[in-house]
């Protein structure tokens, strides 16, 4: 469900009404019923929400809203579009409940609305985001954030266009101090694996380099040809199509044309930027390395948008969507 005082119970009820999912998956919501029943309300919607005990009792229809309750009865009093450490605590028990769901195999894969990482820490939860919480939850330490875009009029490849970051989530001054070979390597092995997976074939995988014109041989920086260039080699031999580094402005255009099918950005906004311009309401974020399938809408909480009946489905439809691939995927 996300936090409650953001867009995420309205974006659920928006995309319950669309029939579409119900063809995807058996859809049932991690959550609180109330916070979910004043979001029906509040777009004017007919669809009944019943609470649940376990998974196996849902019985999903587009009238029907089956949820289970994972928070306490205090994330009723969060405050709607402010940060409030109830909403922080909602958010985490909502998405711990659904991960060890998943690691239980007692549903297929999980799709989260946001969070708001301020609150999460208000709450007590110090994590950085979703991405590194559900990399503790699962025991993995090789992990990435994938933000995805399916083949469109704007995605010319044929799997669409993943970009993978090697560091996520901290202050721009460290990016410096977190970026190594093993560390590239590590997300370049990650960005392979996954866009293999979604193309069917052997993709083609991009290298941002971190400076501005890929350091102009050295000018605006070493980076490239001490940290970057050592890690594409590595994967080359590990028999990945990687090339790089490149410059993350031509690279993207690259890439948007299908000249590659995933790109490995240095940091967050590198490649948050670029996906994000070709297909906001699509993208998609996608948590690689797990033994569970989760995938997330692309966008935050949006708390100037928040419970006013506009927010926008779409991303949370095609996560819905997007989860549905890659769980039966992973049962074939």
């Amino acid at each position: 469900m996300g936090d409650p005082a953001g867009v995420g119970p309205e974006v659920i009820a928006r995309a319950w009404c669309d029939e579409r999912i119900h063809g995807w998956c058996r859809p049932l919501v991690v959550g609180h019923p109330e916070m979910m029943h004043r979001a029906v309300k509040l777009i004017g919607a007919d669809i009944d929400v019943v609470e649940i005990s376990q998974p196996e009792d849902a019985d999903p229809q587009p009238s029907l809203m089956p949820c289970l309750k994972s928070v306490a009865d205090s994330a009723l009093e969060t405050p709607p579009c402010q940060t409030d450490a109830r909403g922080g605590q909602a958010a985490y028990d909502a998405l711990v409940a659904a991960a060890r769901l998943a690691l239980a195999g007692r549903v297929r894969a999980i799709v989260t609305a946001p969070l708001n990482k301020a609150a999460l820490w208000q709450a007590g939860h110090e994590y950085p985001g979703h991405t590194e919480l559900l990399a503790e939850l699962c025991g993995v330490r090789d992990f990435a954030m994938m933000l995805y875009l399916a083949p469109d009029e704007q995605v010319r490849g044929p799997a669409g266009l993943g970009v993978i970051h090697v560091t996520l989530h901290t202050a721009l001054r460290r990016v410096f101090d977190q970026l190594s070979s093993d560390a590239i390597l590590t997300k370049i092995r990650l960005a392979d694996a996954a866009m293999r997976g979604l193309k069917q074939a052997v993709p083609r995988i991009g290298v941002c380099a971190l400076n501005p014109h890929a350091g102009e041989e050295g000018l605006f920086g070493d980076e490239e040809r001490r940290l970057i260039a050592p890690a594409v080699e590595l994967a080359r031999r590990e028999g990945i199509d990687a090339d790089g580094p490149h410059p993350a402005d031509t690279l993207l255009v690259r890439a948007r044309a299908g000249e590659f099918d995933g790109v490995v950005a240095m940091y967050h906004d590198q490649g948050h930027i670029a996906l994000k311009l070709l297909g906001f309401h699509r993208a998609v974020n996608i948590t690689l390395g797990l033994p569970i399938v989760r995938t997330s809408v692309a966008h935050g909480t949006a708390f100037d948008l928040a419970w006013r009946g506009v927010a926008d489905p779409s991303s949370m439809l095609e996560a819905v969507r997007v989860a549905s691939l890659l769980a039966v995927g992973r049962v074939k």
